[in-house]
């Protein structure tokens, strides 16, 4: 099984640059990728003229269960909001914490070696988590 975990990194890892590439074509500057505190992690941290926005990366292999971004539920939302704000209080964060905070899905699913790619701006807005 320990090959299965590589297999998810390096999925994984494409998955992270396919969408760190697709927002840096859309006029975004990555900041971070895969930002740690504690247990929390935040795949992707961006500034772009509308803000800072945090994202989550999903990707996955063709298959026929629910698309990627479906499993970005309210329990993983609620930690990527708590990261965010472990953010906006660091050092590398602060500079930013006046601007508007936006958390972002990517979702990617592979077929063979074709990627569909799909962009969720604002996916989620935390005051409802």
């Amino acid at each position: 099984m320990e090959g299965n975990g590589n297999y998810r990194g390096s999925l994984g890892k494409k998955g992270e640059d396919i969408a760190c590439s697709l927002l840096e074509g859309k006029g975004h500057t990555i900041l971070e990728r895969n930002w740690r505190c504690g247990h929390l992690e935040i795949d992707i941290i961006s500034i772009a003229p509308d803000g800072i926005h945090f994202v989550e990366v999903k990707t996955r292999r063709m298959s026929v269960q629910a698309p990627p971004q479906e499993n970005v539920g309210r329990a993983k939302q609620a930690r990527i909001v708590k990261a965010a704000g472990q953010y906006l209080k660091s050092g590398k964060g602060l500079p930013y914490g006046n601007l508007e905070c936006m958390f972002d899905v990517v979702a990617i699913t592979f077929k063979g070696d074709e990627a569909h790619t799909e962009w969720i701006p604002q996916a989620y807005i935390p005051i409802y988590i």
